[in-house]
């Protein structure tokens, strides 16, 4: 499906870019659309594209040597990714996939090197979004080295509504939208998915979280989560 200039302004990376770029990436970009659990880009060959998300959401995915899934990250609204093989050209380590339904803009990277040979704002962006997603998984790394369970849940909760912590400072309510289902929690902590039902319910019957079906999760008490996620409380 064509894509149109407006329909690009409306990711960040690519806002700020001129209009004459705009309209070279437009000419080759295109939307595509996969069901969830469908593969957008997969391990063990050359990324060939960039693939920002317009609707729904992506995770990185990898598999252990006994065949169990591994959650990386997580690619949400208005990110990207496949941009790693812009500078070394190597084969892709990880497989990205739909776990909603989603819209996502795929850019060549023919496309997206022009762009970049004379914009040098454009390639900093980039630059600092890899960065983030390099500190992203050191940290999540960190989080399967907690023994206690409970504690490790929380603190990918914690990890999780980050974007919110001003709101956490003030102790206030926190609302995550479209959380991870309690199976795609457990890939990226290396527990399993009733352990981790078992932490929410008694999350849930502490008043700590309370869910709004699969649209929402609601931190009723950060303070509390924090507190767990540290190891300072049990529930």
């Amino acid at each position: 499906m064509a894509v149109s200039v407006e329909l690009l302004r409306n990711f960040d990376l690519l806002a700020s870019l001129p209009e004459d770029a705009l309209l070279f990436i437009a000419e080759q970009a295109t939307l595509k659309q996969y069901a969830r659990r469908e593969v957008v880009l997969s391990a063990g060959l050359k990324d060939e594209l960039i693939c920002f998300v317009f609707e729904g959401r992506l995770q990185g995915v990898d598999f252990t040597i006994d065949g169990r899934e591994v959650g990386l990250y997580f690619v949400e609204q208005n990110d990207f990714c496949g941009e790693t093989g812009l500078f070394d050209e190597a084969e892709r380590s990880d497989y990205v996939i739909a776990i909603t339904k989603t819209q996502v803009v795929a850019l060549p990277y023919a496309a997206v090197r022009y762009v970049m040979s004379s914009a040098n704002t454009f390639i900093l962006a980039i630059a600092q979004r890899m960065a983030q997603r390099i500190r992203y998984l050191t940290l999540q790394r960190s989080l399967l080295a907690i023994p206690n369970v409970q504690q490790r849940v929380c603190a990918q909760l914690s990890v999780l509504i980050e974007s919110t912590s001003s709101l956490r400072a003030a102790k206030a309510e926190v609302e995550l939208m479209n959380p991870p289902t309690h199976q795609e929690m457990a890939i990226m902590l290396n527990i399993s998915r009733e352990t981790v039902t078992r932490v929410f319910q008694a999350l849930i019957s502490n008043e700590v979280v309370q869910r709004n079906g699969t649209a929402s999760l609601v931190v009723l008490n950060p303070s509390v989560l924090d507190e767990v996620s540290k190891g300072n409380l049990t529930l």
